[in-house]
Formats: C-alpha cells, structure tokens, sequence
C-alpha cells in the first residue's frame, strides 16, 4: 500500500473515515481536561497529553514545549513512526489539537494535519467512536529533528514588537487583551503586549470548524497589513497555535509560537505590559 499523503494542514471528518484501516495513519486526541474524547474517542486513537507526558514538567509554566528526547519518546510510545501520517483531533473543535499539530511540526515532522472540527464534527456525521481501550501499541521509530525559530521565548517577542516587519498576534478574549477581564491564573497582570494585536481565536472558526483561506487572508490581513512575520500568543500557548493554523491556511509561513506565552509575560517582571486606557 503506498504511504498516505495528506491534503494540507487540515482534514475533513469523511477525509480521515475512509482512512482509518491504512496501516501508516496515526490518530491522537490531543484533548484536554474537558475536550478529551474519551471514553469514546474515534476508533484506534491514542492520547496525545499535553497535560502530562507531552509537556516539560521541570517548567513552572503550563503546556511547555518538552526537549527533543523527551518528545521522541513520548512519541515513539503512541507508535508514530518516521513514515507515518498523523490526525490530531480533540473534543472541542479546533482548539488544543492545533498544539499538538504545531509541536510536530516545530520537532521536523511535517505529515501531520488538525480534524476540522474535531470529535463534535465526527458526532455529528454520524461517524463511529469506540470504547477507549488499552490494546497494546508498538512502539515506533520517531525521530524529532528540532526547527530553530518555530517556538519562540520572549526576547524574540520583544524584538519582533520593535522591529516593524514582524506582528505578534494575541488569542486571548478581547476582555483579557485589554485587561478588563482578570487573568485567570493567579500572580499575572492584565493586559498585553505593547504593539501586540488581538485576534480571539474563536474569531477564525465557525460550528467549531476553520473559516476558508479567503476570509482567514482577509482577516489577517486586516490586522497586519503586509507584514509577513507572524508571531502568537495566547494565555499558555495552547490557543496561539489556532491563530497559527489559521495563518498557515491563509498561506504565511514565516510563523512562530511564543512558548510561555501570557503565562510568562503576565508575570510581575520588566517585560512591558499595556491595558485599555
């Protein structure tokens, strides 16, 4: 059987349907707390868990990028090989799936792609799930291959804010951006990035699914002009990597993820901080 080539960075519910038996498809639910499939995921998936091995647990902050060994291994686990094609889904929609889609992608492996619309989608076509179970995987050959550049820490934040060409997108509400709203980790300060732009991630979705490469264009471009560079942040890096999908649909490839995120700049620290005057 040839290998399984995907169509882009994102997959239909039916797409991956008429899939599921080809021996080099992967599928994980990357869902968290809540947005878990389980106890009934889409047949054969495997937890992808952004809450435990699949997040650097020496690090005080939410949801950050563990180093290369770790990740191999936590993948090697789920049975990803080298040749293999991996769907990430999780139970909201597009939401911690795009993470778990951007990590692969920043460790060198490009045959991933996000469920539009996720385990809801799938529900609602009338497709099967089954009873999660604990059959037992083989472990695969994954090898990461780190891309510099793709996750991001906040010096490079402070130097795309001040350079002009770069724009740093912010995928918190409206109400959090502006600094109305608290922050719903205890110790953080409301508001954002000076120069930062709001783009709540909701906003490029519609029914849980991604809006088309037209009206994502636009919306972009809307807020950044011709600026090419583009830089995301969200409250612990989870969410930044749905605006990143959506940049990645709308064709900009000069994209980065900022790791810590609100969850690090929020901090009582010297990185500035602006509210809604």
């Amino acid at each position: 059987m040839s290998s399984l080539a995907l169509p882009g960075p994102l997959v239909d519910v039916h797409w991956l349907a008429e899939r599921l038996d080809h021996p080099d498809l992967v599928v994980l639910d990357a869902g968290v707390g809540a947005h878990r499939g389980e106890p009934l995921p889409i047949a054969g998936a495997r937890v992808f868990d952004l809450d435990g091995a699949l997040s650097d647990h020496t690090d005080p902050r939410p949801h950050t990028m563990p180093d290369a060994a770790h990740f191999t291994a936590a993948v090697r686990a789920l049975g990803v090989d080298d040749r293999s094609t991996v769907v990430v889904y999780d139970g909201a929609g597009v939401y911690s799936s795009a993470r778990a889609w951007w990590m692969f992608r920043a460790m060198g492996f490009d045959r991933v792609a996000v469920l539009d619309g996720g385990l809801p989608a799938w529900t609602a076509a009338g497709l099967p799930r089954a009873a999660a179970g604990s059959a037992p995987v083989t472990a695969g050959d994954f090898t990461a291959a780190p891309r510099p550049g793709l996750i991001v820490d906040s010096s490079t934040v402070l130097a795309a804010l001040a350079d002009g060409t770069s724009a740093v997108l912010d995928a918190r509400t409206a109400e959090r951006f502006a600094g109305t709203a608290p922050e719903p980790r205890e110790g953080l300060r409301g508001g954002h990035m000076p120069g930062a732009v709001n783009l709540p991630f909701g906003e490029l979705q519609r029914a849980g699914r991604m809006l088309p490469p037209a009206e994502l264009r636009a919306r972009y471009g809307e807020l950044v002009g011709d600026r090419e560079r583009l830089l995301f942040s969200c409250g612990s890096g989870v969410t930044a990597c749905v605006l990143t999908l959506g940049a990645e649909l709308a064709g900009y490839r000069d994209l980065a993820v900022y790791d810590g995120s609100w969850s690090e700049w929020g901090l009582p620290s010297e990185l500035p901080v602006a509210t809604a005057e």
